[in-house]
């Protein structure tokens, strides 16, 4: 049986053709759409969605070729699993379910795609909440050196295709699993149900993870460098938390998101990377604090 985020109803919404997301919806009140990260589905959200859906329709969907989302095959140039791609999956699953407004967090991959949302769909996001990433053309520039292998990940699934999929593919469950682990400070914060739960999403979508992280390295590199040059930025409300990778990797981390968002409130936290699960009641504080400005 699938685990589920109790008081929320499963769908299956359809967003392009060909292409359904499972999402989990709850609440009540105004749109706030949640957007899971690496290696991991909605289900990560399910203490924050739960606190939030008290007063807001809380909208928890699978990305595109994760979770029990449907995954194209991916295409030659990157398109089908491209942030904009994806950020347009989540507009339009919003509108089906009747809602051309709304707020919007991601966490590590779905914060690339709730970026994307907001510099392309600027009229439809209202407020924008980013844990723990930096905008996909920053994370490429902050990365040299030996401190580059701390993101090992995305070198080896930027390769073109055939290659990352047979080794990822081969070890699945270990080369998940180790993020699981290494990511997190509190193990208890994700207990063995849930991360079974994410290691057999996983397993069972290692082309469309790998074609989403070969996106980053091309096409959504290209896409924000189009924005960068054209001057565009986040006029919503921004707030950022992540943990203090400036200090390790040596960068400004809040100057690197000043030069996207005009209004940002940039937070440094103390928890691991799965910060949803490890300290949800500081992720929903920020969260309603971000709802309010």
């Amino acid at each position: 049986m699938s685990l589920t985020i109790p008081g929320f109803a499963g769908k299956r919404v359809t967003v392009a053709d060909g292409v359904a997301l499972n999402v989990a919806v709850g609440g009540s009140g105004s749109p706030v759409v949640l957007l899971h990260g690496f290696p991991q589905t909605h289900l990560m959200w399910r203490h924050v969605a739960a606190d939030l859906a008290a007063d807001h329709t809380v909208i928890c969907p699978d990305l595109r070729g994760y979770g029990d989302s449907d995954k194209p095959p991916a295409d030659a140039d990157g398109t089908t699993y491209s942030k904009r791609t994806m950020a347009a999956d989540v507009v339009a699953l919003a509108r089906a379910l009747g809602y051309d407004r709304f707020a919007l967090a991601g966490h590590d991959r779905g914060a690339l795609v709730a970026v994307r949302a907001g510099l392309d769909h600027p009229g439809v996001v209202t407020h924008l909440a980013s844990l723990d990433v930096l905008p996909t053309l920053d994370s490429w520039d902050v990365l040299h050196g030996r401190a580059a292998a701390v993101g090992f990940h995305l070198y080896l699934m930027a390769q073109p295709p055939g290659l990352p999929e047979r080794m990822i593919a081969a070890e699945a469950d270990a080369f998940f699993g180790y993020f699981l682990d290494l990511w997190v400070k509190d193990p208890d914060a994700i207990p063995a149900d849930v991360r079974m739960a994410y290691l057999k999403a996983s397993r069972e979508a290692v082309p469309s993870i790998v074609a989403d992280y070969r996106a980053t390295a091309t096409i959504d590199v290209e896409h924000d460098e189009e924005d960068r040059r054209a001057g565009r930025r986040l006029g919503m409300p921004v707030t950022v938390l992540q943990q203090d990778w400036g200090a390790a990797l040596g960068f400004d981390a809040a100057e690197r998101w000043r030069a996207w968002a005009s209004d940002l409130d940039h937070r440094t936290v103390g928890c691991g990377h799965f910060m949803a699960e490890e300290a949800p009641a500081e992720v929903v504080s920020a969260l309603r604090s971000l709802l309010a400005r």
